[in-house]
């Protein structure tokens, strides 16, 4: 398998133009009655980069079907197995034709067509294996710190999360906007009280209108569904409120202008910070608008991270399919506990053997190490994690990408 040569940046570059930091063959299910032929073809494969994600539902979604078609075609990804039973109202035949028109190799396996779950499983395993010989040939080019796109998430805050790992993110987002690069944000549920704040950040009045109708959007749909972003873990790490939780999960943007709001699988427009609103557009209709830390982590993706930043004070050992996840953790007695699933210790803040800067600083250093062949202990440890449900946006307008 081709491989990034170490401490030289570097990229496996896509027939659109994209570079990847990664070369991993995406096994999709279409139905949940597909998951296990897929997760059965996957684990033939499981000290090699082939990776699985899929939609479970159904019924169409156009969020899903965007999701779908954005991380099948993602620069992180070289070849895509398609896996269907073949009844289900996903458009499987067009998102083959998607990930055809990219160039990569992509084969669509039915199962009622092929014959049931063992033929199912034998034809994937062969087109896997040829697939990881054709990756060996894509090409390998430099790889600037200006292409990289990063994104964030936190998850099982507590009280130490708005004192060490979340400003020291960003600490780190400013050292990608300031060397050319792309960081994303997200979780406007966590902004509630905040949105006058950030919204004086944006670069265009327009964009500050936004950036305000995505928190009161938020606001209202949390009002309606009768409970916010505050888990009993969250309490029990000693945080307070929604508010408290919220202002410290905003140090995580930095002080950078931010450039735009997107949503999930929208591509950023141009580079800089932006934000990502990933509440559902209209009336609740598939329940909880933050479901869990993975699905915020795929949406990041689908947008284009190469990796995904991770704070957490309890402590959390999710990864991720497709792009590297990296976790900060802000909680020195976690660190010691989680040290094998743990990236960097931000902990060392509260004990004044590292400033926020230096700490920032080694985030920003691991970000890039991960295009010099670096890894993570999520990705040593085999985390694979995806989660993919149903939501209903609506595309955001001129005013959001200035």
């Amino acid at each position: 398998m081709n491989s990034l040569h170490p401490n030289k940046l570097q990229a496996y570059l896509r027939p659109d133009g994209r570079k990847g930091i990664r070369n991993v063959v995406v096994v999709a299910y279409l139905v949940e009655c597909a998951h296990h032929v897929a997760r059965e073809i996957t684990t033939r494969f499981r000290d090699q980069p082939v990776q699985l994600i899929g939609f479970g539902g159904c019924y169409p979604n156009a969020y899903a079907d965007k999701m779908m078609s954005a991380l099948c075609t993602h620069p992180n990804v070289g070849a895509v197995l398609l896996v269907s039973l073949g009844c289900e109202s996903f458009n499987r035949v067009r998102l083959e034709a998607h990930v055809a028109a990219s160039g990569r190799p992509v084969k669509l396996i039915g199962i009622q067509t092929t014959g049931g779950t063992k033929k199912s499983i034998d034809d994937g395993i062969a087109f896997v294996t040829t697939a990881l010989e054709t990756l060996q040939a894509v090409p390998v080019v430099d790889f600037d710190p200006s292409e990289l796109v990063v994104g964030v998430v936190c998850g099982g805050s507590d009280a130490t999360s708005g004192i060490t790992a979340n400003p020291a993110v960003g600490k780190a987002f400013d050292m990608i906007v300031e060397s050319g690069g792309t960081a994303i944000f997200e979780n406007t549920g966590e902004m509630i009280g905040l949105e006058a704040i950030m919204s004086r950040r944006a670069i265009t009045p327009e964009l500050a209108v936004e950036l305000k109708r995505a928190v009161d959007k938020a606001a209202r749909y949390y009002t309606i569904m009768g409970h916010g972003s505050f888990a009993p873990g969250n309490a029990a790490g000693g945080l307070t409120t929604l508010e408290e939780k919220s202002m410290g999960a905003y140090c995580k943007t930095g002080s950078a202008p931010i450039s735009g709001m997107i949503k999930p699988a929208d591509l950023p427009h141009r580079r800089g910070l932006i934000l990502m609103d990933i509440v559902p557009d209209g009336d609740p209709r598939f329940g909880f608008p933050n479901p869990n830390d993975s699905s915020e982590i795929a949406e990041l993706i689908a947008s284009g991270a190469h990796c995904v930043l991770f704070t957490t004070g309890r402590g959390s050992v999710v990864g991720s399919a497709i792009s590297p996840v990296i976790k900060v953790c802000a909680n020195p007695e976690t660190f010691q506990r989680m040290e094998e699933d743990m990236d960097i210790n931000a902990g060392k803040i509260l004990y004044n053997e590292a400033s926020l800067d230096e700490v920032g600083k080694e985030i920003f250093d691991k970000i890039v190490s991960l295009a010099a062949g670096g890894r993570t202990c999520s990705e040593k440890l085999g985390h694979q994690e995806f989660v993919l449900g149903y939501k209903t946006f609506e595309p955001v307008g001129p005013a959001c990408l200035p």
